[in-house]
């Protein structure tokens, strides 16, 4: 029995954190009943018709979703003008509204594959997903100090992991708990796939220089907000954003190869493409070197601007005094 007096005894949580986590568990518990109601048709339709409803369930959300859809819209205007000034930016993109609704429809694709993906029906998305620039991972294992992929949340990340780990080698994917935990087991089935696993970036640090020593590959999305005390601010799109500084660091204490790597698509099936790796600055500034990787997803975005998660707000917590 604790003898600790009632001092030391953990402080009952107030009524309103115990209504907000209750309200949260349930709109959780609610996801997972409207997951398993979409999954039943999706699994039962052919994927390339499943496909194309999920892009059209994408445009439909964005029509009535007004509050989703500006948010969205607002963060494209923002990033605008610094896409304007990059070589890979194609003006035909559209506008911003426009960008915006592919993205929903490319987000509805998406969750139709997952769902695929998730109940072992994901065998032709995999099958038809080429991967290209892989003479870039096989110089950076060459060097035997292991692969850092900088890569982001861009076309189906998730299919990326798995034709990755299918068609090569395999990687350790750094990843957030989900405050539901459920979602968290959810997750992990689907991920601990193909040869890859999972490395939560709760402590992630020697784990991953761990593997790195075996020359192992590890896959960092580094298009997250980072609490402040994980990360630096670093520019991003024209603004600066809150960012993990892990991948800088690493690389400059393990000699680790910093490959950028992200997937697109291309008609109805999907690409993986491998840069060459990034030197890290020559100063040995991490941000300086985070700066480089930032830069490799915004030439991806250029590229692609919708295919990545318009809706994510990358510039979270960063006041106006911060941004200058």
């Amino acid at each position: 029995m604790s003898m600790e007096s009632p001092e030391h005894e953990a402080a009952p949580s107030p009524p309103r954190n115990r209504t907000k986590e209750t309200i949260r568990a349930i709109k959780w518990r609610l996801g997972l009943v409207l997951f398993a109601l979409v999954a039943i048709p999706v699994l039962l339709l052919p994927r390339r018709l499943a496909v194309g409803l999920g892009a059209r369930g994408g445009r439909l959300v964005f029509l009535l979703m007004g509050k989703l859809r500006r948010k969205t819209v607002a963060h494209i205007e923002s990033a605008y003008p610094y896409l304007g000034t990059l070589e890979e930016w194609d003006p035909a993109a559209g506008t911003p509204e426009e960008i915006a609704r592919r993205t929903f429809a490319n987000i509805g694709r998406t969750a139709v594959e997952i769902i695929k993906l998730y109940f072992g029906q994901g065998k032709g998305l995999v099958d038809r997903t080429e991967l290209r620039g892989l003479e870039h991972v096989r110089a950076a294992k060459a060097r035997g100090k292991g692969v850092i992929f900088i890569t982001g949340h861009c076309d189906n990340w998730e299919l990326v992991a798995h034709a990755f780990g299918t068609n090569a080698e395999g990687m350790a994917v750094v990843a957030r708990r989900q405050k539901f935990e459920p979602l968290t087991r959810l997750l992990e089935r689907l991920r601990n796939r193909h040869g890859n696993s999972i490395i939560y970036s709760e402590g992630a640090a020697r784990q991953i220089f761990f593997r790195l020593r075996k020359n192992a590959a590890i896959g960092l999305l580094m298009d997250q907000s980072v609490p402040f005390h994980e990360g630096e601010l670093v520019e991003f799109l024209g603004r600066k954003a809150w960012t993990t500084t892990m991948p800088a660091l690493m690389a400059a204490r393990t000699g680790a190869a910093l490959v950028p790597g992200f997937g697109h698509r291309e008609g109805d099936r999907h690409v993986v493409e491998f840069f060459p790796e990034i030197a890290p600055d020559p100063s040995g500034d991490p941000i300086a070197t985070t700066r480089l990787l930032n830069r490799a997803i915004e030439q991806y975005i250029a590229r692609h601007p919708d295919q990545w998660l318009w809706v994510y707000n990358r510039w979270k917590r960063v006041t106006r005094e911060q941004q200058g």
